[in-house]
């Protein structure tokens, strides 16, 4: 099967104008922060990875209809149905009904900062040289895939050239459907606009740039 994903989203037509916030505003209403605080304490316990977390969000039905924190908090009722962590009439009565699941590790209130401040580093061993330098052109990987991906569709088939070689970190799509880390390079690759959004669209003087993963990558014909 071929999945639905909305982690390029920001790459389609039709959506309307981006509108700016201030800075400073994190949360539009008084349960997003629980929403936040339950997603990482979650996380925290070690029941999945980052990576597939963010498939579950991205390839989410009712995406679209949803608000930042309705994802979050809808990725997590799944990851957790999914695990026995909680169950439809828990969620529907918004009581604990049925024992609590076994988690390996958690999150204590007092060592949140720490963790946090800590973050979880993706990088890692090379598992071999660079196949691609900076300042060469490459084409990027087309077509579907039987898996969630962070290849963003508008840059699939696209020229671009590598800006920077971030060195070998933790590649998603695999650590998403819990293959392993399997480490690859990563680059920076800068598209100018004409080439993803073709000669008839307007004109901004702008590029964009995406990390790829090694695999997403094609020397340039």
């Amino acid at each position: 099967m071929s999945y639905v994903t909305h982690a390029d989203l920001g790459g389609q037509p039709g959506f309307g104008p981006v509108t700016p916030e201030p800075e400073g505003e994190l949360f539009h209403a008084a349960w997003e922060p629980r929403a936040l605080a339950l997603t990482l304490a979650m996380g925290a316990t070690g029941s999945w990875n980052i990576d597939a977390s963010r498939a579950v969000r991205e390839t989410l039905p009712n995406y679209r209809d949803l608000s930042y924190y309705q994802v979050w908090l809808g990725a997590l009722e799944q990851l957790m149905l999914q695990r026995g962590q909680v169950f439809p009439d828990e969620i529907a009565t918004g009581e604990m009904r049925h024992p609590a699941a076994p988690v390996a590790r958690v999150l204590q209130a007092g060592n949140v900062p720490a963790v946090l401040a800590k973050g979880s580093p993706t990088e890692r061993a090379a598992p071999g040289p660079a196949r691609f330098a900076v300042g060469q052109t490459v084409r990027m990987r087309a077509g579907k895939v039987d898996h969630h991906t962070r290849l963003p569709g508008y840059v699939q088939g696209k020229r671009g050239v590598i800006e920077h070689v971030h060195g070998a970190h933790v590649f998603a799509d695999a650590h998403a459907q819990g293959q392993g880390e399997q480490p690859q390079w990563l680059y920076t690759v800068v598209f100018d606009e004409a080439e993803l959004w073709g000669d008839g669209a307007t004109r901004q003087n702008l590029a964009v740039s995406v990390d790829a993963w090694e695999s997403y990558l094609e020397p340039a014909a």
